[in-house]
């Protein structure tokens, strides 16, 4: 949304008359969101160039030709060096990206003595905190009202809800073992000295490398992802500290084998994610894995865009590795799960987090599963926390919502789907349950409240605090129900002729099934075979057992197939729907029995598959458009009191039949001409036919609806 925002406001810029020779500049401040906006920008049709050094940036701010086009900020440092004139900033607008994070210190310092007089706008997809927005302001200015919350965007389902649980590995640590290592190496040292060195190799992010530590969330992180998301094309991502730890994650993660990952990581060269003199440098593993990178891909960005390629478009790897690549300005849609086992705070927190919040098919939530204890127990207010504290409470409202809140709601989402079924006197009788949805208005909140309650169960099965709070009876209980609301909702949808839409989120639900559920009856639904495929229609009808359930997929196949032929021939199948919904009636209301309920439809069946109708004059046998046009005929003569026998309309039937074969050409349905040429027809017949007089109105009528059927069957 950000990006195509600035993308707009360039081009009303440019477009504005009364701005004459207006130049926009963008400016991020990382190489691949540089890449990124000139590519939104290209996809919107607007023509952008890109500045390749400090000399292309001043070059491009010196011609008139170049309306938009982007810059990384340190450009901007080696364009000042290079500048000997002054340049001309009238009419220039510089739209920088991240506002918050870029124009501190001598960065926007530098931009200002370069274009002194351009007009500045800063972007931000994450809150300011309390300090920056203090700053901003004296940098650029006041804020653009009104703007666009965390809150507002899930609730315009521009993003999706975030799902925040925090898991942990309880570290066994041998003081005793620790102690005596660290006596023997710090015996040089003052005890002052000593007393440092353990403070810093005690902390959090020492004790997160450890190797049993990285091993034991590496396996927990493969079976969260593939108990929940592995086969449903949704993705995930996890955060490590360090170089180091990525290629120890990947090593465990391939040991396990149950998930695909990739490292997505920067050359050694570069100190990505090490943060004092305690880091270590990164290692020879770093090293080798680099050099076995290039070799293969020849360069970081084919290295970089390959695999974040083969992550958005293909099933794998499921899971990318990143210790800070990819965790701002990353966008995948079907990226859904971030496993955190790193420290972030602040805009890093909020811009990582934000990498699973975008919308996709099937997708309720994103999830954010931390293993450091980033945000220990999620309260309703985040600015609680230390690494958070910054921020207004009320810009982060929405942010994330507790797994446990989804928890604590599942059972409202259980009452709400068994109160349906509350006058259903036998629990265990799955025929009275079919019987008791068979009316559509009652199915669809039965698949609503469904739904609703296999997501949160979902949900709570995804999550540790369900097995370790919960009482197992009760969780089997849920599971047990599920399998037997799942079932049903197969079952009727078959029994009723349902169109059976698999989308994305069915995935979800058969996922959860596979994984949680134990069924050795469940039913694998497929579109149920139409009765004009007699042979197998009749295979269909014999898996199912009991006469009353036969006779209600059959009666829905026929209804469906009168719903889908009606135009064909209106009268013919309004005729055999009266019939159908009769004998229906019937049964529902305990006129006739399952047994006779099973006949009837059957011989209905057989007639509309045959379209066979004894009311009809044996000269229009085979002659199925002439069928048609009789029963249109005779309605219309009905109607308008007009009395002539069976067998003159069925002649008369015949004849307009003749004439639209005659007459019609190839795709005759999308040309005027030959419609118009065959209507002219129709009513000459129709005004000189000598066995009756008819007025223009009934010629109207009969036309109308002969030709609104000849275009259906004769296409």
């Amino acid at each position: 949304g950000k990006s195509i925002t600035m993308v707009m406001l360039a081009k009303a810029l440019a477009l504005e008359t009364d701005i004459p020779n207006p130049r926009v500049i963008v400016v991020t401040d990382r190489k691949n969101l540089d890449r990124y906006i000139h590519e939104t920008f290209k996809h919107c049709g607007i023509d952008t160039k890109r500045a390749r050094s400090g000399k292309d940036l001043l070059e491009l701010l010196e011609s008139e030709k170049s309306t938009v086009f982007t810059s990384v900020l340190f450009k901007f440092r080696s364009a000042v060096r290079h500048s000997s004139k002054k340049l001309d900033t009238e009419n220039v607008f510089v739209l920088v990206d991240e506002s918050h994070r870029s124009q501190y210190g001598s960065a926007h310092a530098l931009m200002n003595k370069m274009l002194p007089g351009a007009c500045y706008i800063g972007f931000t997809g994450t809150p300011l905190m309390k300090s920056e927005k203090k700053n901003t302001l004296s940098q650029f200015g006041n804020f653009i009202k009104p703007c666009y919350t965390i809150e507002e965007a899930t609730s315009d389902k521009a993003v999706v809800p975030l799902l925040y649980e925090g898991r942990y590995n309880l570290l066994d640590v041998n003081k005793k073992q620790i102690d005596k290592w660290f006596n023997r190496v710090s015996e040089p040292l003052s005890e002052y000295e000593t007393a440092d060195l353990k403070k810093k190799f005690t902390k959090k992010r020492q004790l997160m490398g450890a190797e049993d530590n990285i091993r034991a969330i590496c396996y927990d992180i493969s079976e969260h992802y593939r108990k929940n998301w592995q086969g449903t094309g949704f993705k995930g991502q996890l955060a490590v500290w360090s170089k180091n730890d990525a290629l120890k994650f990947k090593k465990f993660f391939d040991e396990f084998n149950l998930v695909k990952t990739e490292v997505v990581i920067s050359g050694p060269d570069e100190r990505e994610g090490y943060e004092d003199v305690f880091d270590a440098e990164p290692s020879e593993e770093v090293h080798k894995f680099w050099q076995k990178m290039m070799s293969k891909y020849g360069d970081e960005e084919i290295y970089n865009e390959q695999i974040i390629n083969n992550f958005k478009y293909d099933d794998d790897p499921e899971i990318l590795i990143v210790v800070s690549k990819l965790l701002t300005g990353f966008d995948s849609p079907k990226n859904t799960v971030l496993y955190l086992a790193k420290g972030l705070k602040e805009h890093t927190l909020l811009q990582a987090i934000a990498r699973v919040n975008r919308v996709c098919e099937g997708k309720d939530f994103g999830y954010i599963i931390d293993y450091v204890g980033i945000l220990e127990e999620l309260d309703t207010a985040l600015t609680s926390y230390a690494v958070l504290e910054g921020f207004d409470e009320e810009d982060l409202k929405g942010a994330l919502i507790n797994i446990r809140q989804e928890i604590d709601d599942l059972p409202q989402k259980y009452t709400d789907l068994t109160i349906m079924f509350k006058d259903i006197k036998n629990k265990r009788d799955e025929e009275e349950y079919e019987r008791f949805l068979y009316d559509e208005e009652t199915r669809y909140k039965f698949y609503e409240k469904l739904s609703r309650f296999s997501r949160g169960l979902s949900i709570a099965l995804s999550s540790q605090i369900f097995y370790q709070e919960w009482p197992e009876s009760r969780i089997n209980e849920y599971k047990e129900s599920l399998k037997f609301y799942q079932n049903l909702r197969r079952a009727v949808r078959k029994r009723y002729a349902e169109s059976v839409d698999f989308n994305e989120y069915e995935k979800r639900v058969e996922k959860l099934l596979d994984t949680y559920v134990t069924s050795k009856d469940m039913l694998r639904v497929t579109s149920p075979v139409n009765i004009l495929d007699k042979v197998n229609f009749q295979k269909e009808v014999e898996k199912v057992a009991g006469d009353a359930r036969r006779a209600d997929m059959i009666a829905s196949r026929i209804r469906k197939t009168i719903e889908e032929k009606h135009e064909e021939d209106p009268v013919f199948y309004e005729k055999f729907s009266k019939l159908l919904e009769d004998a229906i009636s019937g049964f529902h209301h305990e006129r006739i029995t399952d047994a006779a309920y099973l006949e009837s439809v059957k011989d209905i069946m057989g007639k509309v598959v045959d379209r066979r109708d004894d009311e009809l004059p044996d000269i229009l046998k085979d002659h199925e458009g002439a069928k048609a046009f009789y029963g249109i005929i005779k309605r219309e003569f009905t109607n308008y009191g007009v009395n002539l026998g069976q067998d003159d309309i069925a002649k008369m039937a015949l004849d307009i039949d003749k004439i639209i074969l005659d007459n019609k050409v190839v795709d005759f349905y999308l040309h005027q001409d030959p419609q118009n040429k065959i209507i002219n027809l129709i009513e000459d017949y129709l005004a000189d036919h000598p066995s009756c007089s008819l007025s223009f109105d009934i010629i109207d009528d009969i036309i109308d609806s002969v030709m609104k059927i000849a275009l259906v069957r004769y296409r």
